[in-house]
């Protein structure tokens, strides 16, 4: 819980001891020391306020004539830990300037300012912490302080983590910071802190509204020029920075822009980089990434989590790799056993690589030195899912399983018509009805009921790709050792409540002189050739879903489509505004994450494109799909189990849904959170806008939202389907949209990666060879018939595939230490209002209750889509967590 109240230092002290060597990042100034990420439990942020420059308080001086209090504050300052030189560079003091709420009464004016200069104490708490004090006298008159103005008079920025007031009449006030300081000589414009109160726009105390206008004037920028790495700038750009068109190492690293009639997409944070030479409508390449300052990685005492360390170890990963293979990128496995071997063996490094590289202790369990010869190995730690039955891959039961438990549960849908039919044009792509018949369906389903009344009885559902990957095929095949299909995978909900799958169809179409092409699969009862070809079918559509949850599920639905909220949030609803305060934790790292993410995932030639469907069309992918599929109305859980036919509006059920598959693990847990997170958020926004009307004439608010709408999402903004925001239901029902995007639907798709994916048979991420049936010739198919397991093993991903995802998902999958899970940690300016307070502990509360609801269902023998033999309990969103790869835990904010 928090604790407000001021205290004189009781912890013990300690003298200040070396610091470990600095990481470098950016090229920012050469005194910037790097923005790490922090190990320390970070004090929840307060919202970063206007940096006023230093002549906007004209009036400045000590009212001692009148009778004073004595005020003492105390700043705690993070030191710099990966800077050896960082404390010593602190020489100089922090200038502090309190700040009357109230306006003069007899002049109408803003009072002056009372000044006082903070020194650093040679002294540290026991988590490294600096101290800074100094005194103030404050005149009787002078009223609630409404914030702090700070200015850094020493050589480099300072990380400001928050500032104690003690001896003002009403108590203690501590304003909590977390946000860099840049010292004058970078940026002259002091910093301001509101205290913990918050105000809608028309309740904002008549001292602090010039501050307030002024402060989301300074936020915005002017949308010129290139951004500094020192600046908190929020402005808007597309993503025309994605490719290297520049490059002299290869010719065709060049791609299109994302966002605009031609490839619609949400906007990013704009940086402002030079244009490119040979693509003005490009950006040119730079290995630094401008996010506002107060938005990066924090600080950290180690190299784990860092934002350099991240960057560092995604952009080594495949060198290293390459290094220790030292075989062709497109040497596939020779066997099963080999693929074991990573996890019981392990992969000896080569002598040339005397040391392990820094960036590997993010990843410490996958390196083991061999006692005996002293030498290091390479070994992937053993999936849980692995661990439990060493063929659960080859099972179609765990194959239907995981599409309601595994690491995609968003792609699964009711069949809603019959026959399954294409909209793409048939002259294209060719006919368009699909070659699943109702005749095989009923064969596959024992005759048990007709198609008709398995679509009426909600039995049927379809994983269905058909149109997205169609128009792809033809362009994915002319790139080296890939391929690809259209495909639907069917499926039959059994009456235990497990999906059974039916039949697989994959397409191509007319290309290259031949007609389409298609085939049906089904699971065999016993005929040896058409159970290869089932497990052949499989792994491509696998190999589908992998791309598709990659791309879609989680980059484009997640990461990308919350970096406007961010964005918005920060130019448009003041510090002190209450929702910006409530949706400040759900955007924790979120920009910087992305920004990485564009350097060395997402980018041209980079790990998706490299190891990943549809290869170098991947971002184009991803913008057809938002163009025809995004709509932020179907964003929230409910509506999008309605879309996808999954639930029916049931008043009299639970959550108000009736699920057509009651033991559908992602959706039960997940509305449970939903619900959960919708209540905190109606009594939080209850609380600030009792009178409906506040709502609508709330202009911060309205501005935020339409900016969301029509920048942020430009795109789209002319869509009819956006919701209005007029009542405090509208803003619940947004807000709740925007967390649970941000939380849980983030969890469910990013945390269980290597639980699921670590041993890639299970979600190969491309398909490398074409189905031996599609225009076979006699050597082939006799190849396959003769070595079915060599033809599966040349579908799977290559070698250097293989490891380079299996290491950049173990990544992606970890929790750092310092991680903020929903419903754990109370914002100060929360526990400062006793019924915001009262409502947060009501929420912590019911995180709890999940956690052992979630135990419960996972211990249900009923459930088998969560309980048996074998079976890994899902647990993806439980709450908490503990630090590392665990499969749970439920953060705010998409942090990795």
């Amino acid at each position: 819980m928090l604790n407000l109240q001021f205290h004189n230092q009781s912890q013990s002290i300690r003298t200040l001891s070396p610091l470990p060597k600095p990481f470098l990042h950016g090229n920012g100034p050469a005194f910037r020391p790097a923005q790490l990420r922090p190990s320390f439990k970070k004090a929840p942020k307060i919202g970063v306020g206007f940096s006023p420059s230093s002549n906007s308080i004209k009036a400045i001086f000590n009212l001692t004539a009148e009778k004073s209090t004595k005020v003492k504050a105390v700043i705690t300052v993070k030191p710099i830990v990966s800077d050896p030189l960082a404390v010593e560079k602190l020489i100089g003091t922090l200038v502090l300037e309190l700040v009357s709420a109230e306006l003069d009464p007899e002049t109408g004016k803003e009072k002056p300012t009372i000044k006082s200069r903070a020194h650093r104490s040679l002294l540290t708490d026991d988590d490294g912490n600096l101290k800074y004090k100094t005194e103030f006298d404050v005149p009787s008159n002078f009223g609630e302080v409404g914030a702090i103005l700070v200015e850094a008079d020493q050589l480099t920025e300072t990380y400001l983590k928050d500032i104690v007031l003690d001896g003002l009449r009403n108590g203690p006030v501590n304003i909590a910071c977390d946000s860099w300081i840049q010292p004058k000589i970078v940026d002259k414009q002091k910093r301001i802190f509101f205290t913990n109160k918050s105000y809608l726009p028309s309740q904002t105390p008549n001292g602090l509204t010039r501050l307030r206008g002024e402060e989301l004037n300074n936020l915005q920028g002017d949308g010129q020029g290139e951004r500094k790495i020192h600046e908190r700038i929020y402005d808007y750009d597309v993503y025309n920075d994605l490719g290297m068109p520049d490059s002299i190492l290869k010719s065709d690293l060049g791609r299109p822009v994302l966002g605009g009639k031609e490839h619609p997409y949400p906007r990013r944070c704009r940086t402002g980089h030079p244009k490119s030479s040979k693509d003005p409508a490009s950006e040119s390449w730079s290995l630094s990434v401008y996010v506002p300052r107060d938005e990066a990685f924090s600080l950290l005492k180690t190299a784990q989590f860092s934002a350099t360390g991240v960057y560092s170890a995604l952009h080594a990963v495949i060198p290293f790799v390459e290094s220790i293979l030292r075989i062709g990128k497109d040497k596939g496995f020779p066997s099963l056993e080999a693929i074991d071997k990573l996890f019981n063996e392990g992969v000896e490094l080569p002598p040339e690589i005397e040391k392990l590289p820094s960036w590997l202790k993010i990843l410490p369990n996958f390196f083991k030195s061999i006692a005996n010869t002293g030498k290091d190995i390479l070994r992937f730690e053993t999936p849980e899912t692995l661990k439990r039955d060493k063929l659960f891959w080859l099972r179609d039961e765990e194959f239907g399983r995981e599409t309601l438990a595994g690491l995609n549960p968003y792609g699964i849908s009711a069949v809603a018509d019959w026959p399954l039919k294409s909209t793409l044009d048939a002259e294209t792509y060719g006919p368009t009805e699909s070659a699943i018949t109702k005749e095989l369906i009923e064969k596959e389903i024992g005759g048990s009921m007709t198609v008709e009344e398995a679509i009426k009885q909600k039995k049927l559902f379809i994983i269905d790709y058909h149109d997205a990957l169609l128009p792809y095929v033809e362009k994915v095949r002319q790139i080296k050792d890939t391929t690809l299909y259209g495909s639907r995978t069917v499926f039959f909900l059994n009456p235990d409540g497990t999906l059974r799958p039916l039949a697989i169809e994959l397409t191509r179409p007319p290309m290259d002189g031949k007609p389409q092409w298609k085939q049906v699969f089904t699971p065999s009862t016993g005929n040896s050739t058409e159970s290869w070809l089932w497990r052949l079918a499989k792994a491509h559509v696998l190999a589908h879903d992998s791309g598709y949850h990659q791309l879609i599920s989680h980059w484009l639905r997640t990461h990308c489509c919350v970096e406007p909220c961010v964005i918005a949030t920060n130019r448009r609803l003041s510090a002190m505004h209450p929702i910006n305060r409530l949706l400040k934790p759900h955007f924790r790292y979120t920009m910087e994450i992305n920004a990485l993410a564009r350097k060395v995932l997402i980018n041209a030639d980079g790990i998706f494109e490299t190891n990943f469907f549809p290869g170098k069309y991947c971002m184009e992918f991803s913008s057809v799909i938002y163009d025809k599929h995004w709509r932020f109305d179907n964003e929230g859980l409910p509506k999008d189990l309605i879309r996808r036919g999954i639930a029916v509006e049931d008043p009299k059920a639970p959550h108000g849904l009736k699920l057509n598959i009651e033991d559908y693990p992602y959706a039960n847990d997940g509305l449970d959170l939903w619900d959960a997170l919708k209540q905190w958020v109606a009594n939080y926004v209850n609380h600030y806008y009792p009178d409906p009307s506040l709502v609508e004439s709330d202009e911060e608010l309205q501005a935020w939202w339409t900016e969301i709408r029509t920048v942020g999402h430009a795109d789209k903004k002319d869509e009819p389907w956006w919701p209005v925001l007029k009542t405090p239901q509208d803003l619940i029902e947004i807000i709740t949209t925007i967390a649970w995007v941000a939380s849980g639907h983030h969890a469910a798709v990013n945390f269980g990666q290597y639980l699921y994916g670590g041993y890639f048979p299970n979600r190969p991420t491309v398909a490398r060879t074409n189905m031996p049936n599609e225009d076979q010739t006699k050597e082939e198919w006799k190849s396959f018939l003769e070595k079915p397991e060599a033809a599966l093993l040349r579908c799977f991903p290559a070698q250097f595939q293989a490891l380079t995802v299996m290491l950049v998902i173990d990544l992606l999958s970890t929790h750092s230490p310092d991680e903020e899970y929903l419903g754990k940690e109370m914002e100060p300016a929360w526990g400062d209002d006793p019924v915001i307070k009262a409502a947060f502990e009501e929420f912590n509360l019911k995180m709890q209750e999940l956690e052992r609801i979630i135990d419960d269902r996972n211990s249900n023998e009923n459930l088998k889509n969560r309980t048996g033999a074998a079976i890994v309990p899902y647990e993806l969103l439980k709450p908490f967590s503990e630090a590392g790869a665990t499969g749970k835990g439920v953060p705010y904010s998409i942090s990795i």
